[in-house]
C-alpha cells in the first residue's frame, strides 16, 4: 500500500525552525507517512544529520543578513524585501515542480511562505500570528496573516488561553479559523541527570550577531573559574579553543547530546528565540536570556519572561558574569504539560 507523502519545508534562519520540526517529522514517521525534508544551508544540514535516511531537497536561499548595529536591522530587512519576494516566487514554482514529480499529498511549511500548493493540503507553522516590528507591527502582521490565509491550516506551537508561551505574538485579538494551537514543540525529553556543568552557553541565530555574542561571552568569561560548556551552533566551522581552560567548546551537538548537556547544566545562557524557550520549558531549566539586538520578537519574549518572574535578561552589550546572580530571584521555566496530539493534527492529510 502506497504511503501518504509529506514534504516538510523549513526556513533557514538560525536553527530553531529546523529543531522544532524534528518532533513533527518523528510523528509523521510514527504515523506511517513518507517524509521528505527540504530547506537550505545549516537548517538542511541539521535535518540531514538527524534524519540520514530521509530524502532531502534543497530550497532557494533567502540569504537574510542581519545588521551589526541593531537600530538598522529593520531597515536592512526592508531593503532585502525585493530579494525575499523573489525567493518566495522561486520556492513556489519549485514546489509546483516537486508536487508534480513526487506526488506529495501534503506540505508542512515552517515559515516558508512559498511552500504551498492549491491542490495539496498545506500547513504553515509559526508562533507569530502577530509579527512584532516596532512601529510597523500592524503592517508586518497583516502581511503575515495574508499569507497564513492561503494555507489550509496554521499550526501555532503553543497552547490556547492566558497561560501560554508566545504571548501577544501567537494570541491575537482576532484569530483566523484556520489557526490551530498544537502545544509546545521540543525535540527534548525531560529526565533527571547529575549536574556536570555550572554553566552551558547555547549559541544560535543568524550572523553576524551569533559571532558577536560568542566573542563577547568568551571575553567576559575568560577569568571565570566555573565549569562551562559552550555550544557554538555551527554545524560547519573551524575548531575553537577557548583561552579559559575551564570552557569546553563544541561546534555542534546532535539532539541527544545537546539534551544531555542542558540537563547536566545548572544554568543556561542563550538567546530568547521561541524554539529555545520551548526547549527550556520542556526541560524546566533556569536560564539567563540575551535577545538578538534589534530583533523585536526576541526582545519581547525576554521582557515577558522577566515580567512573569521566569528568567532575567540583558542586552548583548551589557552582559557581565555578575548578572547571573539575578537568577536567584526567578523561578526558571516550568513545563506547560501540553501533550501534542499529533495523530489528530496529522489527520488533515488523510482527509479527502
Amino acid at each position: 500500500m502506497k504511503r501518504t507523502r509529506i514534504l516538510v519545508a523549513v526556513l533557514n534562519w538560525g536553527l530553531g525552525h529546523a529543531t522544532r520540526c524534528i518532533p513533527i517529522i518523528k510523528a509523521l514517521e510514527k504515523n506511517n507517512f513518507e517524509v521528505f525534508i527540504a530547506s537550505n544551508g545549516d537548517a538542511l544540514r541539521l535535518l540531514k544529520t538527524e534524519f540520514k535516511h530521509l530524502e532531502s531537497i534543497t530550497l532557494p536561499a533567502y540569504n537574510i543578513f542581519y545588521s551589526r548595529k541593531p537600530q538598522f536591522l529593520k531597515w536592512k530587512l526592508l531593503a532585502q524585501s525585493p530579494h525575499i519576494l523573489k525567493t518566495i516566487s522561486k520556492e513556489k514554482k519549485l514546489v509546483e515542480e516537486l508536487v508534480q514529480k513526487y506526488k506529495f499529498n501534503g506540505i508542512i511549511s515552517d515559515n516558508r511562505w512559498g511552500c504551498r500548493h492549491p491542490d495539496v493540503k498545506s500547513v504553515f507553522i509559526t508562533h507569530q500570528h502577530r509579527v512584532l516590528s516596532g512601529n510597523t507591527t500592524y503592517f508586518s502582521s497583516k502581511i503575515q496573516q495574508k499569507y497564513i490565509a492561503k494555507f489550509d491550516e496554521c499550526w501555532i506551537p503553543d497552547i490556547p488561553g492566558k497561560r501560554n508561551l508566545s504571548g501577544i505574538m501567537g494570541h491575537s485579538t482576532t484569530t483566523a479559523d484556520n489557526v490551530k494551537y498544537i502545544g509546545v514543540l521540543s525535540r527534548f525529553q525531560n529526565k533527571t541527570l547529575e549536574i556536570k556543568y555550572d554553566l552551558a552557553v547555547i549559541l544560535s541565530g543568524p550572523e553576524p550577531q551569533r559571532t558577536l555574542l560568542e566573542n563577547a561571552l568568551l571575553k567576559n568569561l575568560k577569568k571565570c573559574d566555573k565549569k562551562i560548556i559552550l555550544v557554538r551552533g555551527k554545524i560547519n566551522g573551524d575548531i575553537l579553543v577557548a583561552e579559559n581552560k575551564q570552557i569546553q567548546v563544541e561546534n555542534y551537538l546532535n539532539s541527544m547530546a545537546l539534551e544531555k548537556v542542558i540537563l547536566q547544566s545548572d544554568i543556561i545562557i542563550c538567546r530568547s528565540g521561541y524554539s529555545s524557550l520551548m526547549d527550556l520549558t520542556k526541560l524546566e531549566k533556569k536560564a539567563f536570556l540575551i535577545p538578538t539586538p534589534g530583533q523585536f520578537e526576541q526582545e519581547y519574549l525576554a521582557k515577558r519572561c522577566r515580567e512573569l518572574g521566569i528568567a532575567p535578561y540583558c542586552q548583548q552589550k551589557d552582559f557581565k558574569y555578575a548578572k547571573l546572580k539575578e537568577l536567584a530571584n526567578y523561578s526558571g521555566f516550568q513545563d506547560l504539560k501540553s501533550e501534542v496530539d499529533f495523530s489528530s493534527h496529522l489527520a488533515l492529510f488523510k482527509r479527502k
